[in-house]
């Protein structure tokens, strides 16, 4: 059996569709499914068990498992409590390493390119105590995965027993079906959609940085279907261990994902562009771009889906069709 956390949530339903889709029905999910139909996320799928997270700590004794897959989180970058944020992000995060190390069960866990603040130390992957001891995330969010992925390479610096297969993933700018239940932390394509179906005009923030044009804040764009495969790709080599940057290590603007977007439905772009507010203007990030060579060098060759490519099998699949879920 593996058991998916946040398995209802955007990335992990489709971790689980994947999954089904190799064959395997023996997957246990952990996570809240709420009252706003976050469910949908798992309505095609196949469960051998629906586990609430205040259960899990006794579920999981005596059982085996062939790996957890611990994507559960508080993930909000505008999240303010504290309290919850660590115990949800930090503390069940050091439970599940705990009982994989204990158990010998591989354990793949989400990090987050959050990780790296505001960029100035770049966006290398590199694991060191020392290298990642320079980071300084800019939100709690990324405070509390940065706090996690310290405690994971301190005990491998001290040779503490680990699992027999270990993977932090910082997950770049993801996009795609499923994402629905997000709200505001949706991506800008699904947000926007809609506006753009129905002919209005998108609007996108202006630069307030000399020598960037208007909407050409970049970001690593990834479709979900590239990190599900690197995913797939760690269970089944059974020994890639490391945290690894999983974005395409192509910037794209927000102009490019929203033009993309009217190209996969045949529209002509309507975007304008307004004031960035104040509040955010002297913090927001013009650029992110994950190096993805330590991936590439463990053995990863899956490739990675261009913009134009995402945005149209994400309109054409799922967007645009009644039915939006995979």
């Amino acid at each position: 059996m593996l058991l998916v956390t946040g398995g209802a949530g955007f990335i992990g339903s489709n971790i689980v569709a994947a999954l089904n889709e190799a064959g395997r029905a023996d997957i246990a999910v952990c996570d809240f499914l709420g009252c706003d139909g976050k469910w949908r996320n798992l309505a095609k799928r196949q469960l051998a068990d629906v586990v609430p997270p205040a259960d899990l700590s006794a579920w999981l004794e005596g059982r085996n498992l062939d790996a957890v897959i611990h994507m559960g989180a508080i993930s909000e970058t505008t999240a303010t409590d504290g309290d919850l944020v660590i115990e949800t992000n930090f503390r069940l995060s050091v439970r599940l390493l705990d009982w994989c190390t204990a158990n010998a069960t591989p354990f793949i866990y989400a990090s987050s390119a959050a990780t790296y603040g505001d960029g100035d130390e770049g966006f290398v992957d590199d694991f060191s105590p020392d290298a990642l001891k320079k980071l300084r995330p800019m939100n709690l969010y990324g405070w509390s995965k940065h706090l996690f992925d310290l405690l994971v390479v301190e005990r491998l610096a001290k040779g503490a027993k680990m699992p027999p297969q270990w993977a932090g993933l910082k997950f770049f700018n993801v996009f795609g079906p499923n994402e629905y239940h997000k709200g505001s932390m949706m991506s800008v394509l699904a947000r926007r959609f809609d506006d753009i179906k129905s002919g209005k005009t998108v609007q996108l923030f202006k630069s307030h940085r000399e020598g960037i044009a208007d909407g050409d804040q970049r970001r690593d764009f990834i479709y979900v279907d590239d990190v599900v495969r690197v995913i797939m790709w760690l269970l089944a080599s059974g020994n890639a261990s490391g945290i690894f940057n999983v974005g395409t290590g192509q910037a794209r603007s927000f102009r490019d994902l929203i033009v993309a977007t009217y190209d996969a439905l045949g529209a002509s772009p309507k975007i304008e562009y307004i004031d960035m507010p104040m509040q955010i203007r002297n913090s927001y990030q013009y650029f992110t771009q994950a190096s993805v060579e330590r991936l590439h060098a463990a053995g990863y060759n899956g490739g990675f889906t261009s913009v134009e490519e995402a945005a149209s099998a994400y309109v054409r699949s799922f967007l645009d069709r009644p039915d939006r879920y995979r």
